[in-house]
């Protein structure tokens, strides 16, 4: 049985608020994305997980993953794939943030954080290669699957380490600015 006095604190609706802002933020952002290798234009950057790596250090990593599972539902909206991509996209973010989240919960510093983003970069790496190579490619590609990530396994590692290690270093450098902020506001 839940205690009611936990569950409040959790879901405040002011908390609840500043959770659906970083949903909007990190949907925004996510809308100006772009491709970095020209051999795989359809791999494109964005920095949406900025904002649910932040939020998964400000609030925790259960909240964490919901924004970023709410993102890409609305990314969802419009969508012709079927949602082949949003759903790999939810497992890799949440392979991702819950490493550095759940540790930053009981041992803070930035020697920590950044000991754990570089964890976390390894495996949402290796996340986006499984989802990838089993979800995305074969729905996408059919048949060839197999083929075609063969062919162009480096640029997808290469392109995830790029985009796991620019939103780490992205996210280090606005939390400590952003953090103050929010927690006068929401806590």
């Amino acid at each position: 049985m839940t205690n009611p006095k936990t569950e409040s604190k959790f879901f405040t609706p002011r908390r609840m608020a500043v959770m659906a802002l970083f949903v909007a933020m990190s949907y925004i952002v996510s809308l100006f994305e772009f491709p970095i290798f020209p051999a795989t234009p359809y791999l494109k950057l964005d920095f949406g997980n900025v904002f649910i790596l932040l939020s998964g250090f400000l609030f925790g990593p259960i909240e964490g993953i919901i924004i970023c599972v709410l993102k890409e539902v609305l990314c969802l909206i419009g969508t012709t794939s079927g949602g082949a991509g949003q759903v790999a996209n939810a497992l890799v973010t949440a392979s991702y943030i819950i490493v550095p989240c759940v540790v930053y919960r009981y041992k803070k510093g930035i020697s920590t954080v950044v000991i754990m983003l570089a964890i976390a970069c390894a495996i949402g790496t290796c996340a986006a290669l499984v989802a990838n190579r089993f979800i995305v490619f074969p729905l996408y590609m059919g048949e060839g699957a197999a083929s075609v990530f063969h062919d162009v396994f480096w640029f997808v590692t290469a392109f995830n380490v790029i985009k796991t290690v620019s939103v780490s270093i992205i996210t280090i450098i606005l939390y400590k600015r952003l953090s103050v902020f929010i927690k006068k506001f929401v806590f």
